[in-house]
């Protein structure tokens, strides 16, 4: 049972202060104040002199002090999609068993990101088969299991790396 009721969200602390919108400076302390109105909770983050300087008959529903630090960068994406899915059909299209383990390795990067779909696994006379659906094409690709090591991954991924180096416009 939910003690409050329904369900709510609050939103993600703010980067700037909500009274002087002035952004905060990394290692320096704030105040969060929760206040809850007719849409639920609504959130304020203060400066320290935004918190000093307020007014005393508005109580929040909950507070706390806390110290900014800013979110960290956001990574690069390490191989983009549209590479990454261009060099996986030429690969597959080719047929060339001396791409097998790259293949395999950009079939389930892809699934990861949602792009192919894994449908089915076979055992065939030459080894197991991955069959992959994209997702949004509906086009289906057999992949050849490699049944790769641990220890020959991190090969693999320079060599997936280099096609896609290649494969880039210069």
């Amino acid at each position: 049972m939910n003690p409050l009721g329904e369900d709510w969200s609050i939103q993600h602390r703010s980067e700037t202060c909500a009274v002087t919108g002035r952004p905060f400076a990394p290692g320096e302390n704030f105040y969060t104040l929760l206040f809850r109105d007719r849409e639920g909770f609504r959130r304020q983050d203060l400066s320290e002199q935004a918190w000093q300087q307020r007014n005393d008959n508005l109580q929040p529903f909950s507070f706390w002090r806390a110290r900014f630090e800013p979110p960290p960068p956001v990574p690069p994406e390490p191989l983009p999609k549209e590479n990454a899915e261009e060099l996986f059909r030429r690969l597959v299209a080719a047929g060339d068993h001396a791409n097998a383990n790259a293949c395999y390795v950009l079939a389930a990067m892809l699934e990861r990101k949602r792009i192919l779909k894994q449908i089915e696994t076979e055992n065939r006379d030459r080894g197991r088969v991955l069959i992959y659906e994209h997702v949004k094409t509906g086009d289906v690709f057999v992949v050849p299991d490699p049944q790769l090591r641990l220890d020959e991954l991190e090969g693999v991924q320079a060599e997936v790396t280099q096609l896609l180096q290649n494969l880039a416009p210069a």
